[in-house]
């Protein structure tokens, strides 16, 4: 035999482990990944039962019960001796709610329906002016007009209170990675927990009224203005902070005179949506004592009268409508004056 020959055999040995080992492995290729983790789970709980039942059905562990006593006795400690903050927090929410309220109460009907339609139009536009005059005027008609003055002074508090907390830390989180990162699953967690939840310590610590609903609101509804804040001014061009930096601005100059204006339409579509959550939140806000709208929902709910429910809901949606339209044309205004969309209504 030659050495050609000899090479060649060798050669064809291994051409023959190789096909072997191929065809070996492109078994298991087959094998959707979903079916082997199936099997696999399959075996472990096969395993676990056939060690002992009873120790793989019931974890060994529950300290549900004392972990939440604990809770409790850290609400009891804040509530004595963190009391005047609270006290603090319920004379500014009732001193700027109250007065609103009777304010918008005060009032004449014709005055509200005329200057709201008049902004409307000047802001939205014609048609957008004519559904809100309509709309105000059924909420009228259907003896809504007290409670809906009642949620829309709740409205306009709450949301001014996330917006002067949502806008500066959503600045603070946008200079600062380390921030952000904290932030994050804390609006995670804001933004999943359910609604229901945030009357708990809302009740805890305010009693009943409106104040807690306030509270409750603002946790659930500020995630989003942080987060578009912060996304917003992240986002301006690096390229224009450069050009800006280059000609002597200081770090205050370039965030008030180009980030925020540049950020304006993102950080007024966080506006929007913490707006419409706030609104989401009316209904549930009355369960702890919130007059308004959300309060004839709950009404007509508990007396079997989803008749009342629905028009009051519908004053909700109504409400929902207007200040939605309001803030996307605020916010497309700021777009097209940057130069960012030209596109009009």
């Amino acid at each position: 035999m030659t050495m050609h020959d000899a090479g060649t055999d060798d050669d064809t040995s291994n051409n023959e482990d190789s096909a072997s080992g191929s065809s070996s492995n492109g078994l298991f290729d087959r094998i959707p990944t979903w079916a082997m983790w199936v099997v696999g789970l399959a075996v472990l709980t096969a395993v676990f039962i056939a060690i002992d039942v009873t120790a793989t059905r019931e974890f060994p562990f529950n300290y549900g019960r004392e972990i939440g006593l604990k809770i409790d006795q850290a609400i009891d400690w804040m509530k004595a001796n963190l009391g005047f903050i609270f006290r603090a927090v319920r004379w500014a929410v009732v001193s700027s709610l109250s007065p609103l309220e009777d304010a918008i109460k005060w009032l004449p009907w014709p005055v509200t329906v005329i200057g709201l339609g008049a902004l409307v139009w000047h802001v939205v536009g014609y048609r957008m002016a004519i559904f809100t005059v309509v709309a105000l005027l059924v909420l009228a008609t259907f003896g809504l007009w007290d409670a809906t003055m009642e949620t829309a002074a709740l409205m306009v508090v709450t949301v001014t209170l996330c917006v002067l907390i949502a806008i500066p830390l959503g600045i603070w989180a946008s200079q600062s990675d380390l921030l952000d990162a904290l932030l994050r699953p804390l609006l995670d967690g804001m933004q999943t927990m359910p609604s229901f939840v945030y009357l708990v310590p809302a009740i805890a610590f305010f009693s009943l009224g409106d104040v807690p609903a306030v509270i409750a609101t603002l946790i659930y509804a500020v995630p989003p203005a942080v987060r578009l804040t912060n996304l917003g001014i992240r986002q301006v061009p690096e390229d224009t902070i450069e050009a800006v930096e280059s000609f002597g601005a200081t770090s205050r100059q370039t965030m008030l005179k180009v980030k925020i204006p540049l950020a304006m339409p993102t950080i007024m579509a966080g506006v929007n949506q913490t707006i419409l959550m706030a609104l989401a939140m009316v209904v549930i806000a009355s369960l702890v004592g919130a007059g308004g709208l959300g309060e004839h929902v709950l009404r007509g709910l508990g007396r079997l009268e989803p008749g009342n429910a629905l028009l009051a809901g519908l004053g909700i949606v109504f409400l929902a409508i207007i200040i939605d339209r309001l803030t996307q044309a605020y916010a497309r205004r700021k777009q097209s004056a940057l130069g960012v969309d030209d596109s009009d209504e």
